[in-house]
């Protein structure tokens, strides 16, 4: 008797299959959760921790006791580099959370209302656009202040006006739909449309976009906390880490190194991933 095999050709499943076959997404995604765990588990992983003072092991170079060195004041710095993992981190999927998250909300009223509010809402966000987002997070932890908290508000509020226009955007292409006008005539209050049957249906490209925008938090984040407008020593963030390095470059190169290393590769991992995500979920993408 011939034995039957069954394919699971759902949705859910022939997503997953063409996410694997991104040989630089499975890559990133892989990279990436080894950042995270390294982060989560620093305790664990170093016998060191980041915050002790050790006058006599200044300034040591790389090898096996301190394989990525020691800083000014004898900290191990893989130890610090691994601790900082969960700062960065931390501010990037913050960050994108605050912005994401009014983002979507501007862009989704925007886009379905049109008319008056959708003028009003674009022209708020073209003022914000008239700002490099550096420049607008910057100008905003200047009015909080310099705080890591602060920090990780004004990297969002920066990312807002992206995550509104795309949002726009796409309620824009797909409000005259015959299920959006099917719940219309239903009589379906617009905030349940907007939440129910419009938000769902552009989750992909949202996410896609939130992945790429949490490098691009991690990265100001880094230049802001370089700049001392976030983390405060002894915390060790990777931009801070960066600014803490510039007295010893000549004579430490490691501490400009390593951190620089960390930040280039959770940079390249999450657009990795993020470029994964976007050819899997692009239903014009041609299989090849």
């Amino acid at each position: 008797m011939k034995k039957q095999t069954f394919v699971n050709n759902s949705p859910t499943n022939l997503t997953l299959q063409r996410f694997k076959r991104k040989k630089g997404a499975v890559i990133g995604l892989a990279v990436l959760i080894l950042l995270i765990l390294s982060a989560l588990f620093s305790d664990i992983l170093t016998p060191y921790e980041f915050d002790k003072i050790n006058p006599i092991n200044a300034l040591r170079p790389p090898s096996l006791e301190h394989p990525m060195g020691t800083d000014a004041f004898g900290r191990d710095q893989l130890t610090r580099i691994m601790h900082g993992g969960k700062v960065s981190l931390q501010v990037g999927m913050i960050s994108v959370l605050i912005g994401g998250t009014f983002g979507i909300l501007i862009g989704a009223i925007a886009g379905f209302f049109g008319g008056w509010i959708d003028e009003i809402f674009s022209r708020f966000i073209d003022i914000m656009l008239a700002f490099p987002s550096i420049l607008l997070a910057l100008a905003v932890v200047s009015v909080l202040g310099p705080d890591l908290y602060n920090l990780m508000i004004a990297v969002g509020i920066s990312s807002i006006p992206a995550f509104a226009r795309l949002v726009r955007s796409a309620v824009l292409s797909i409000k005259e739909n015959d299920y959006i006008v099917a719940a219309k005539s239903l009589g379906l209050t617009r905030a349940r449309i907007i939440i129910v049957h419009i938000i769902p249906n552009i989750f992909a490209s949202i996410l896609v976009f939130a992945t790429l925008e949490v490098a691009t938090a991690i990265l100001a984040g880094a230049s802001l906390n370089f700049l001392g407008m976030g983390a405060k020593p002894p915390t060790p963030e990777w931009g801070l880490l960066l600014a803490e390095s510039r007295d010893f470059f000549r004579r430490a190169w490691w501490l400009a190194t390593f951190p620089g290393i960390a930040i280039m590769v959770t940079v390249i991992s999450i657009n990795l991933l993020g470029d994964g995500l976007r050819d899997t979920f692009d239903p014009w993408l041609k299989e090849k």
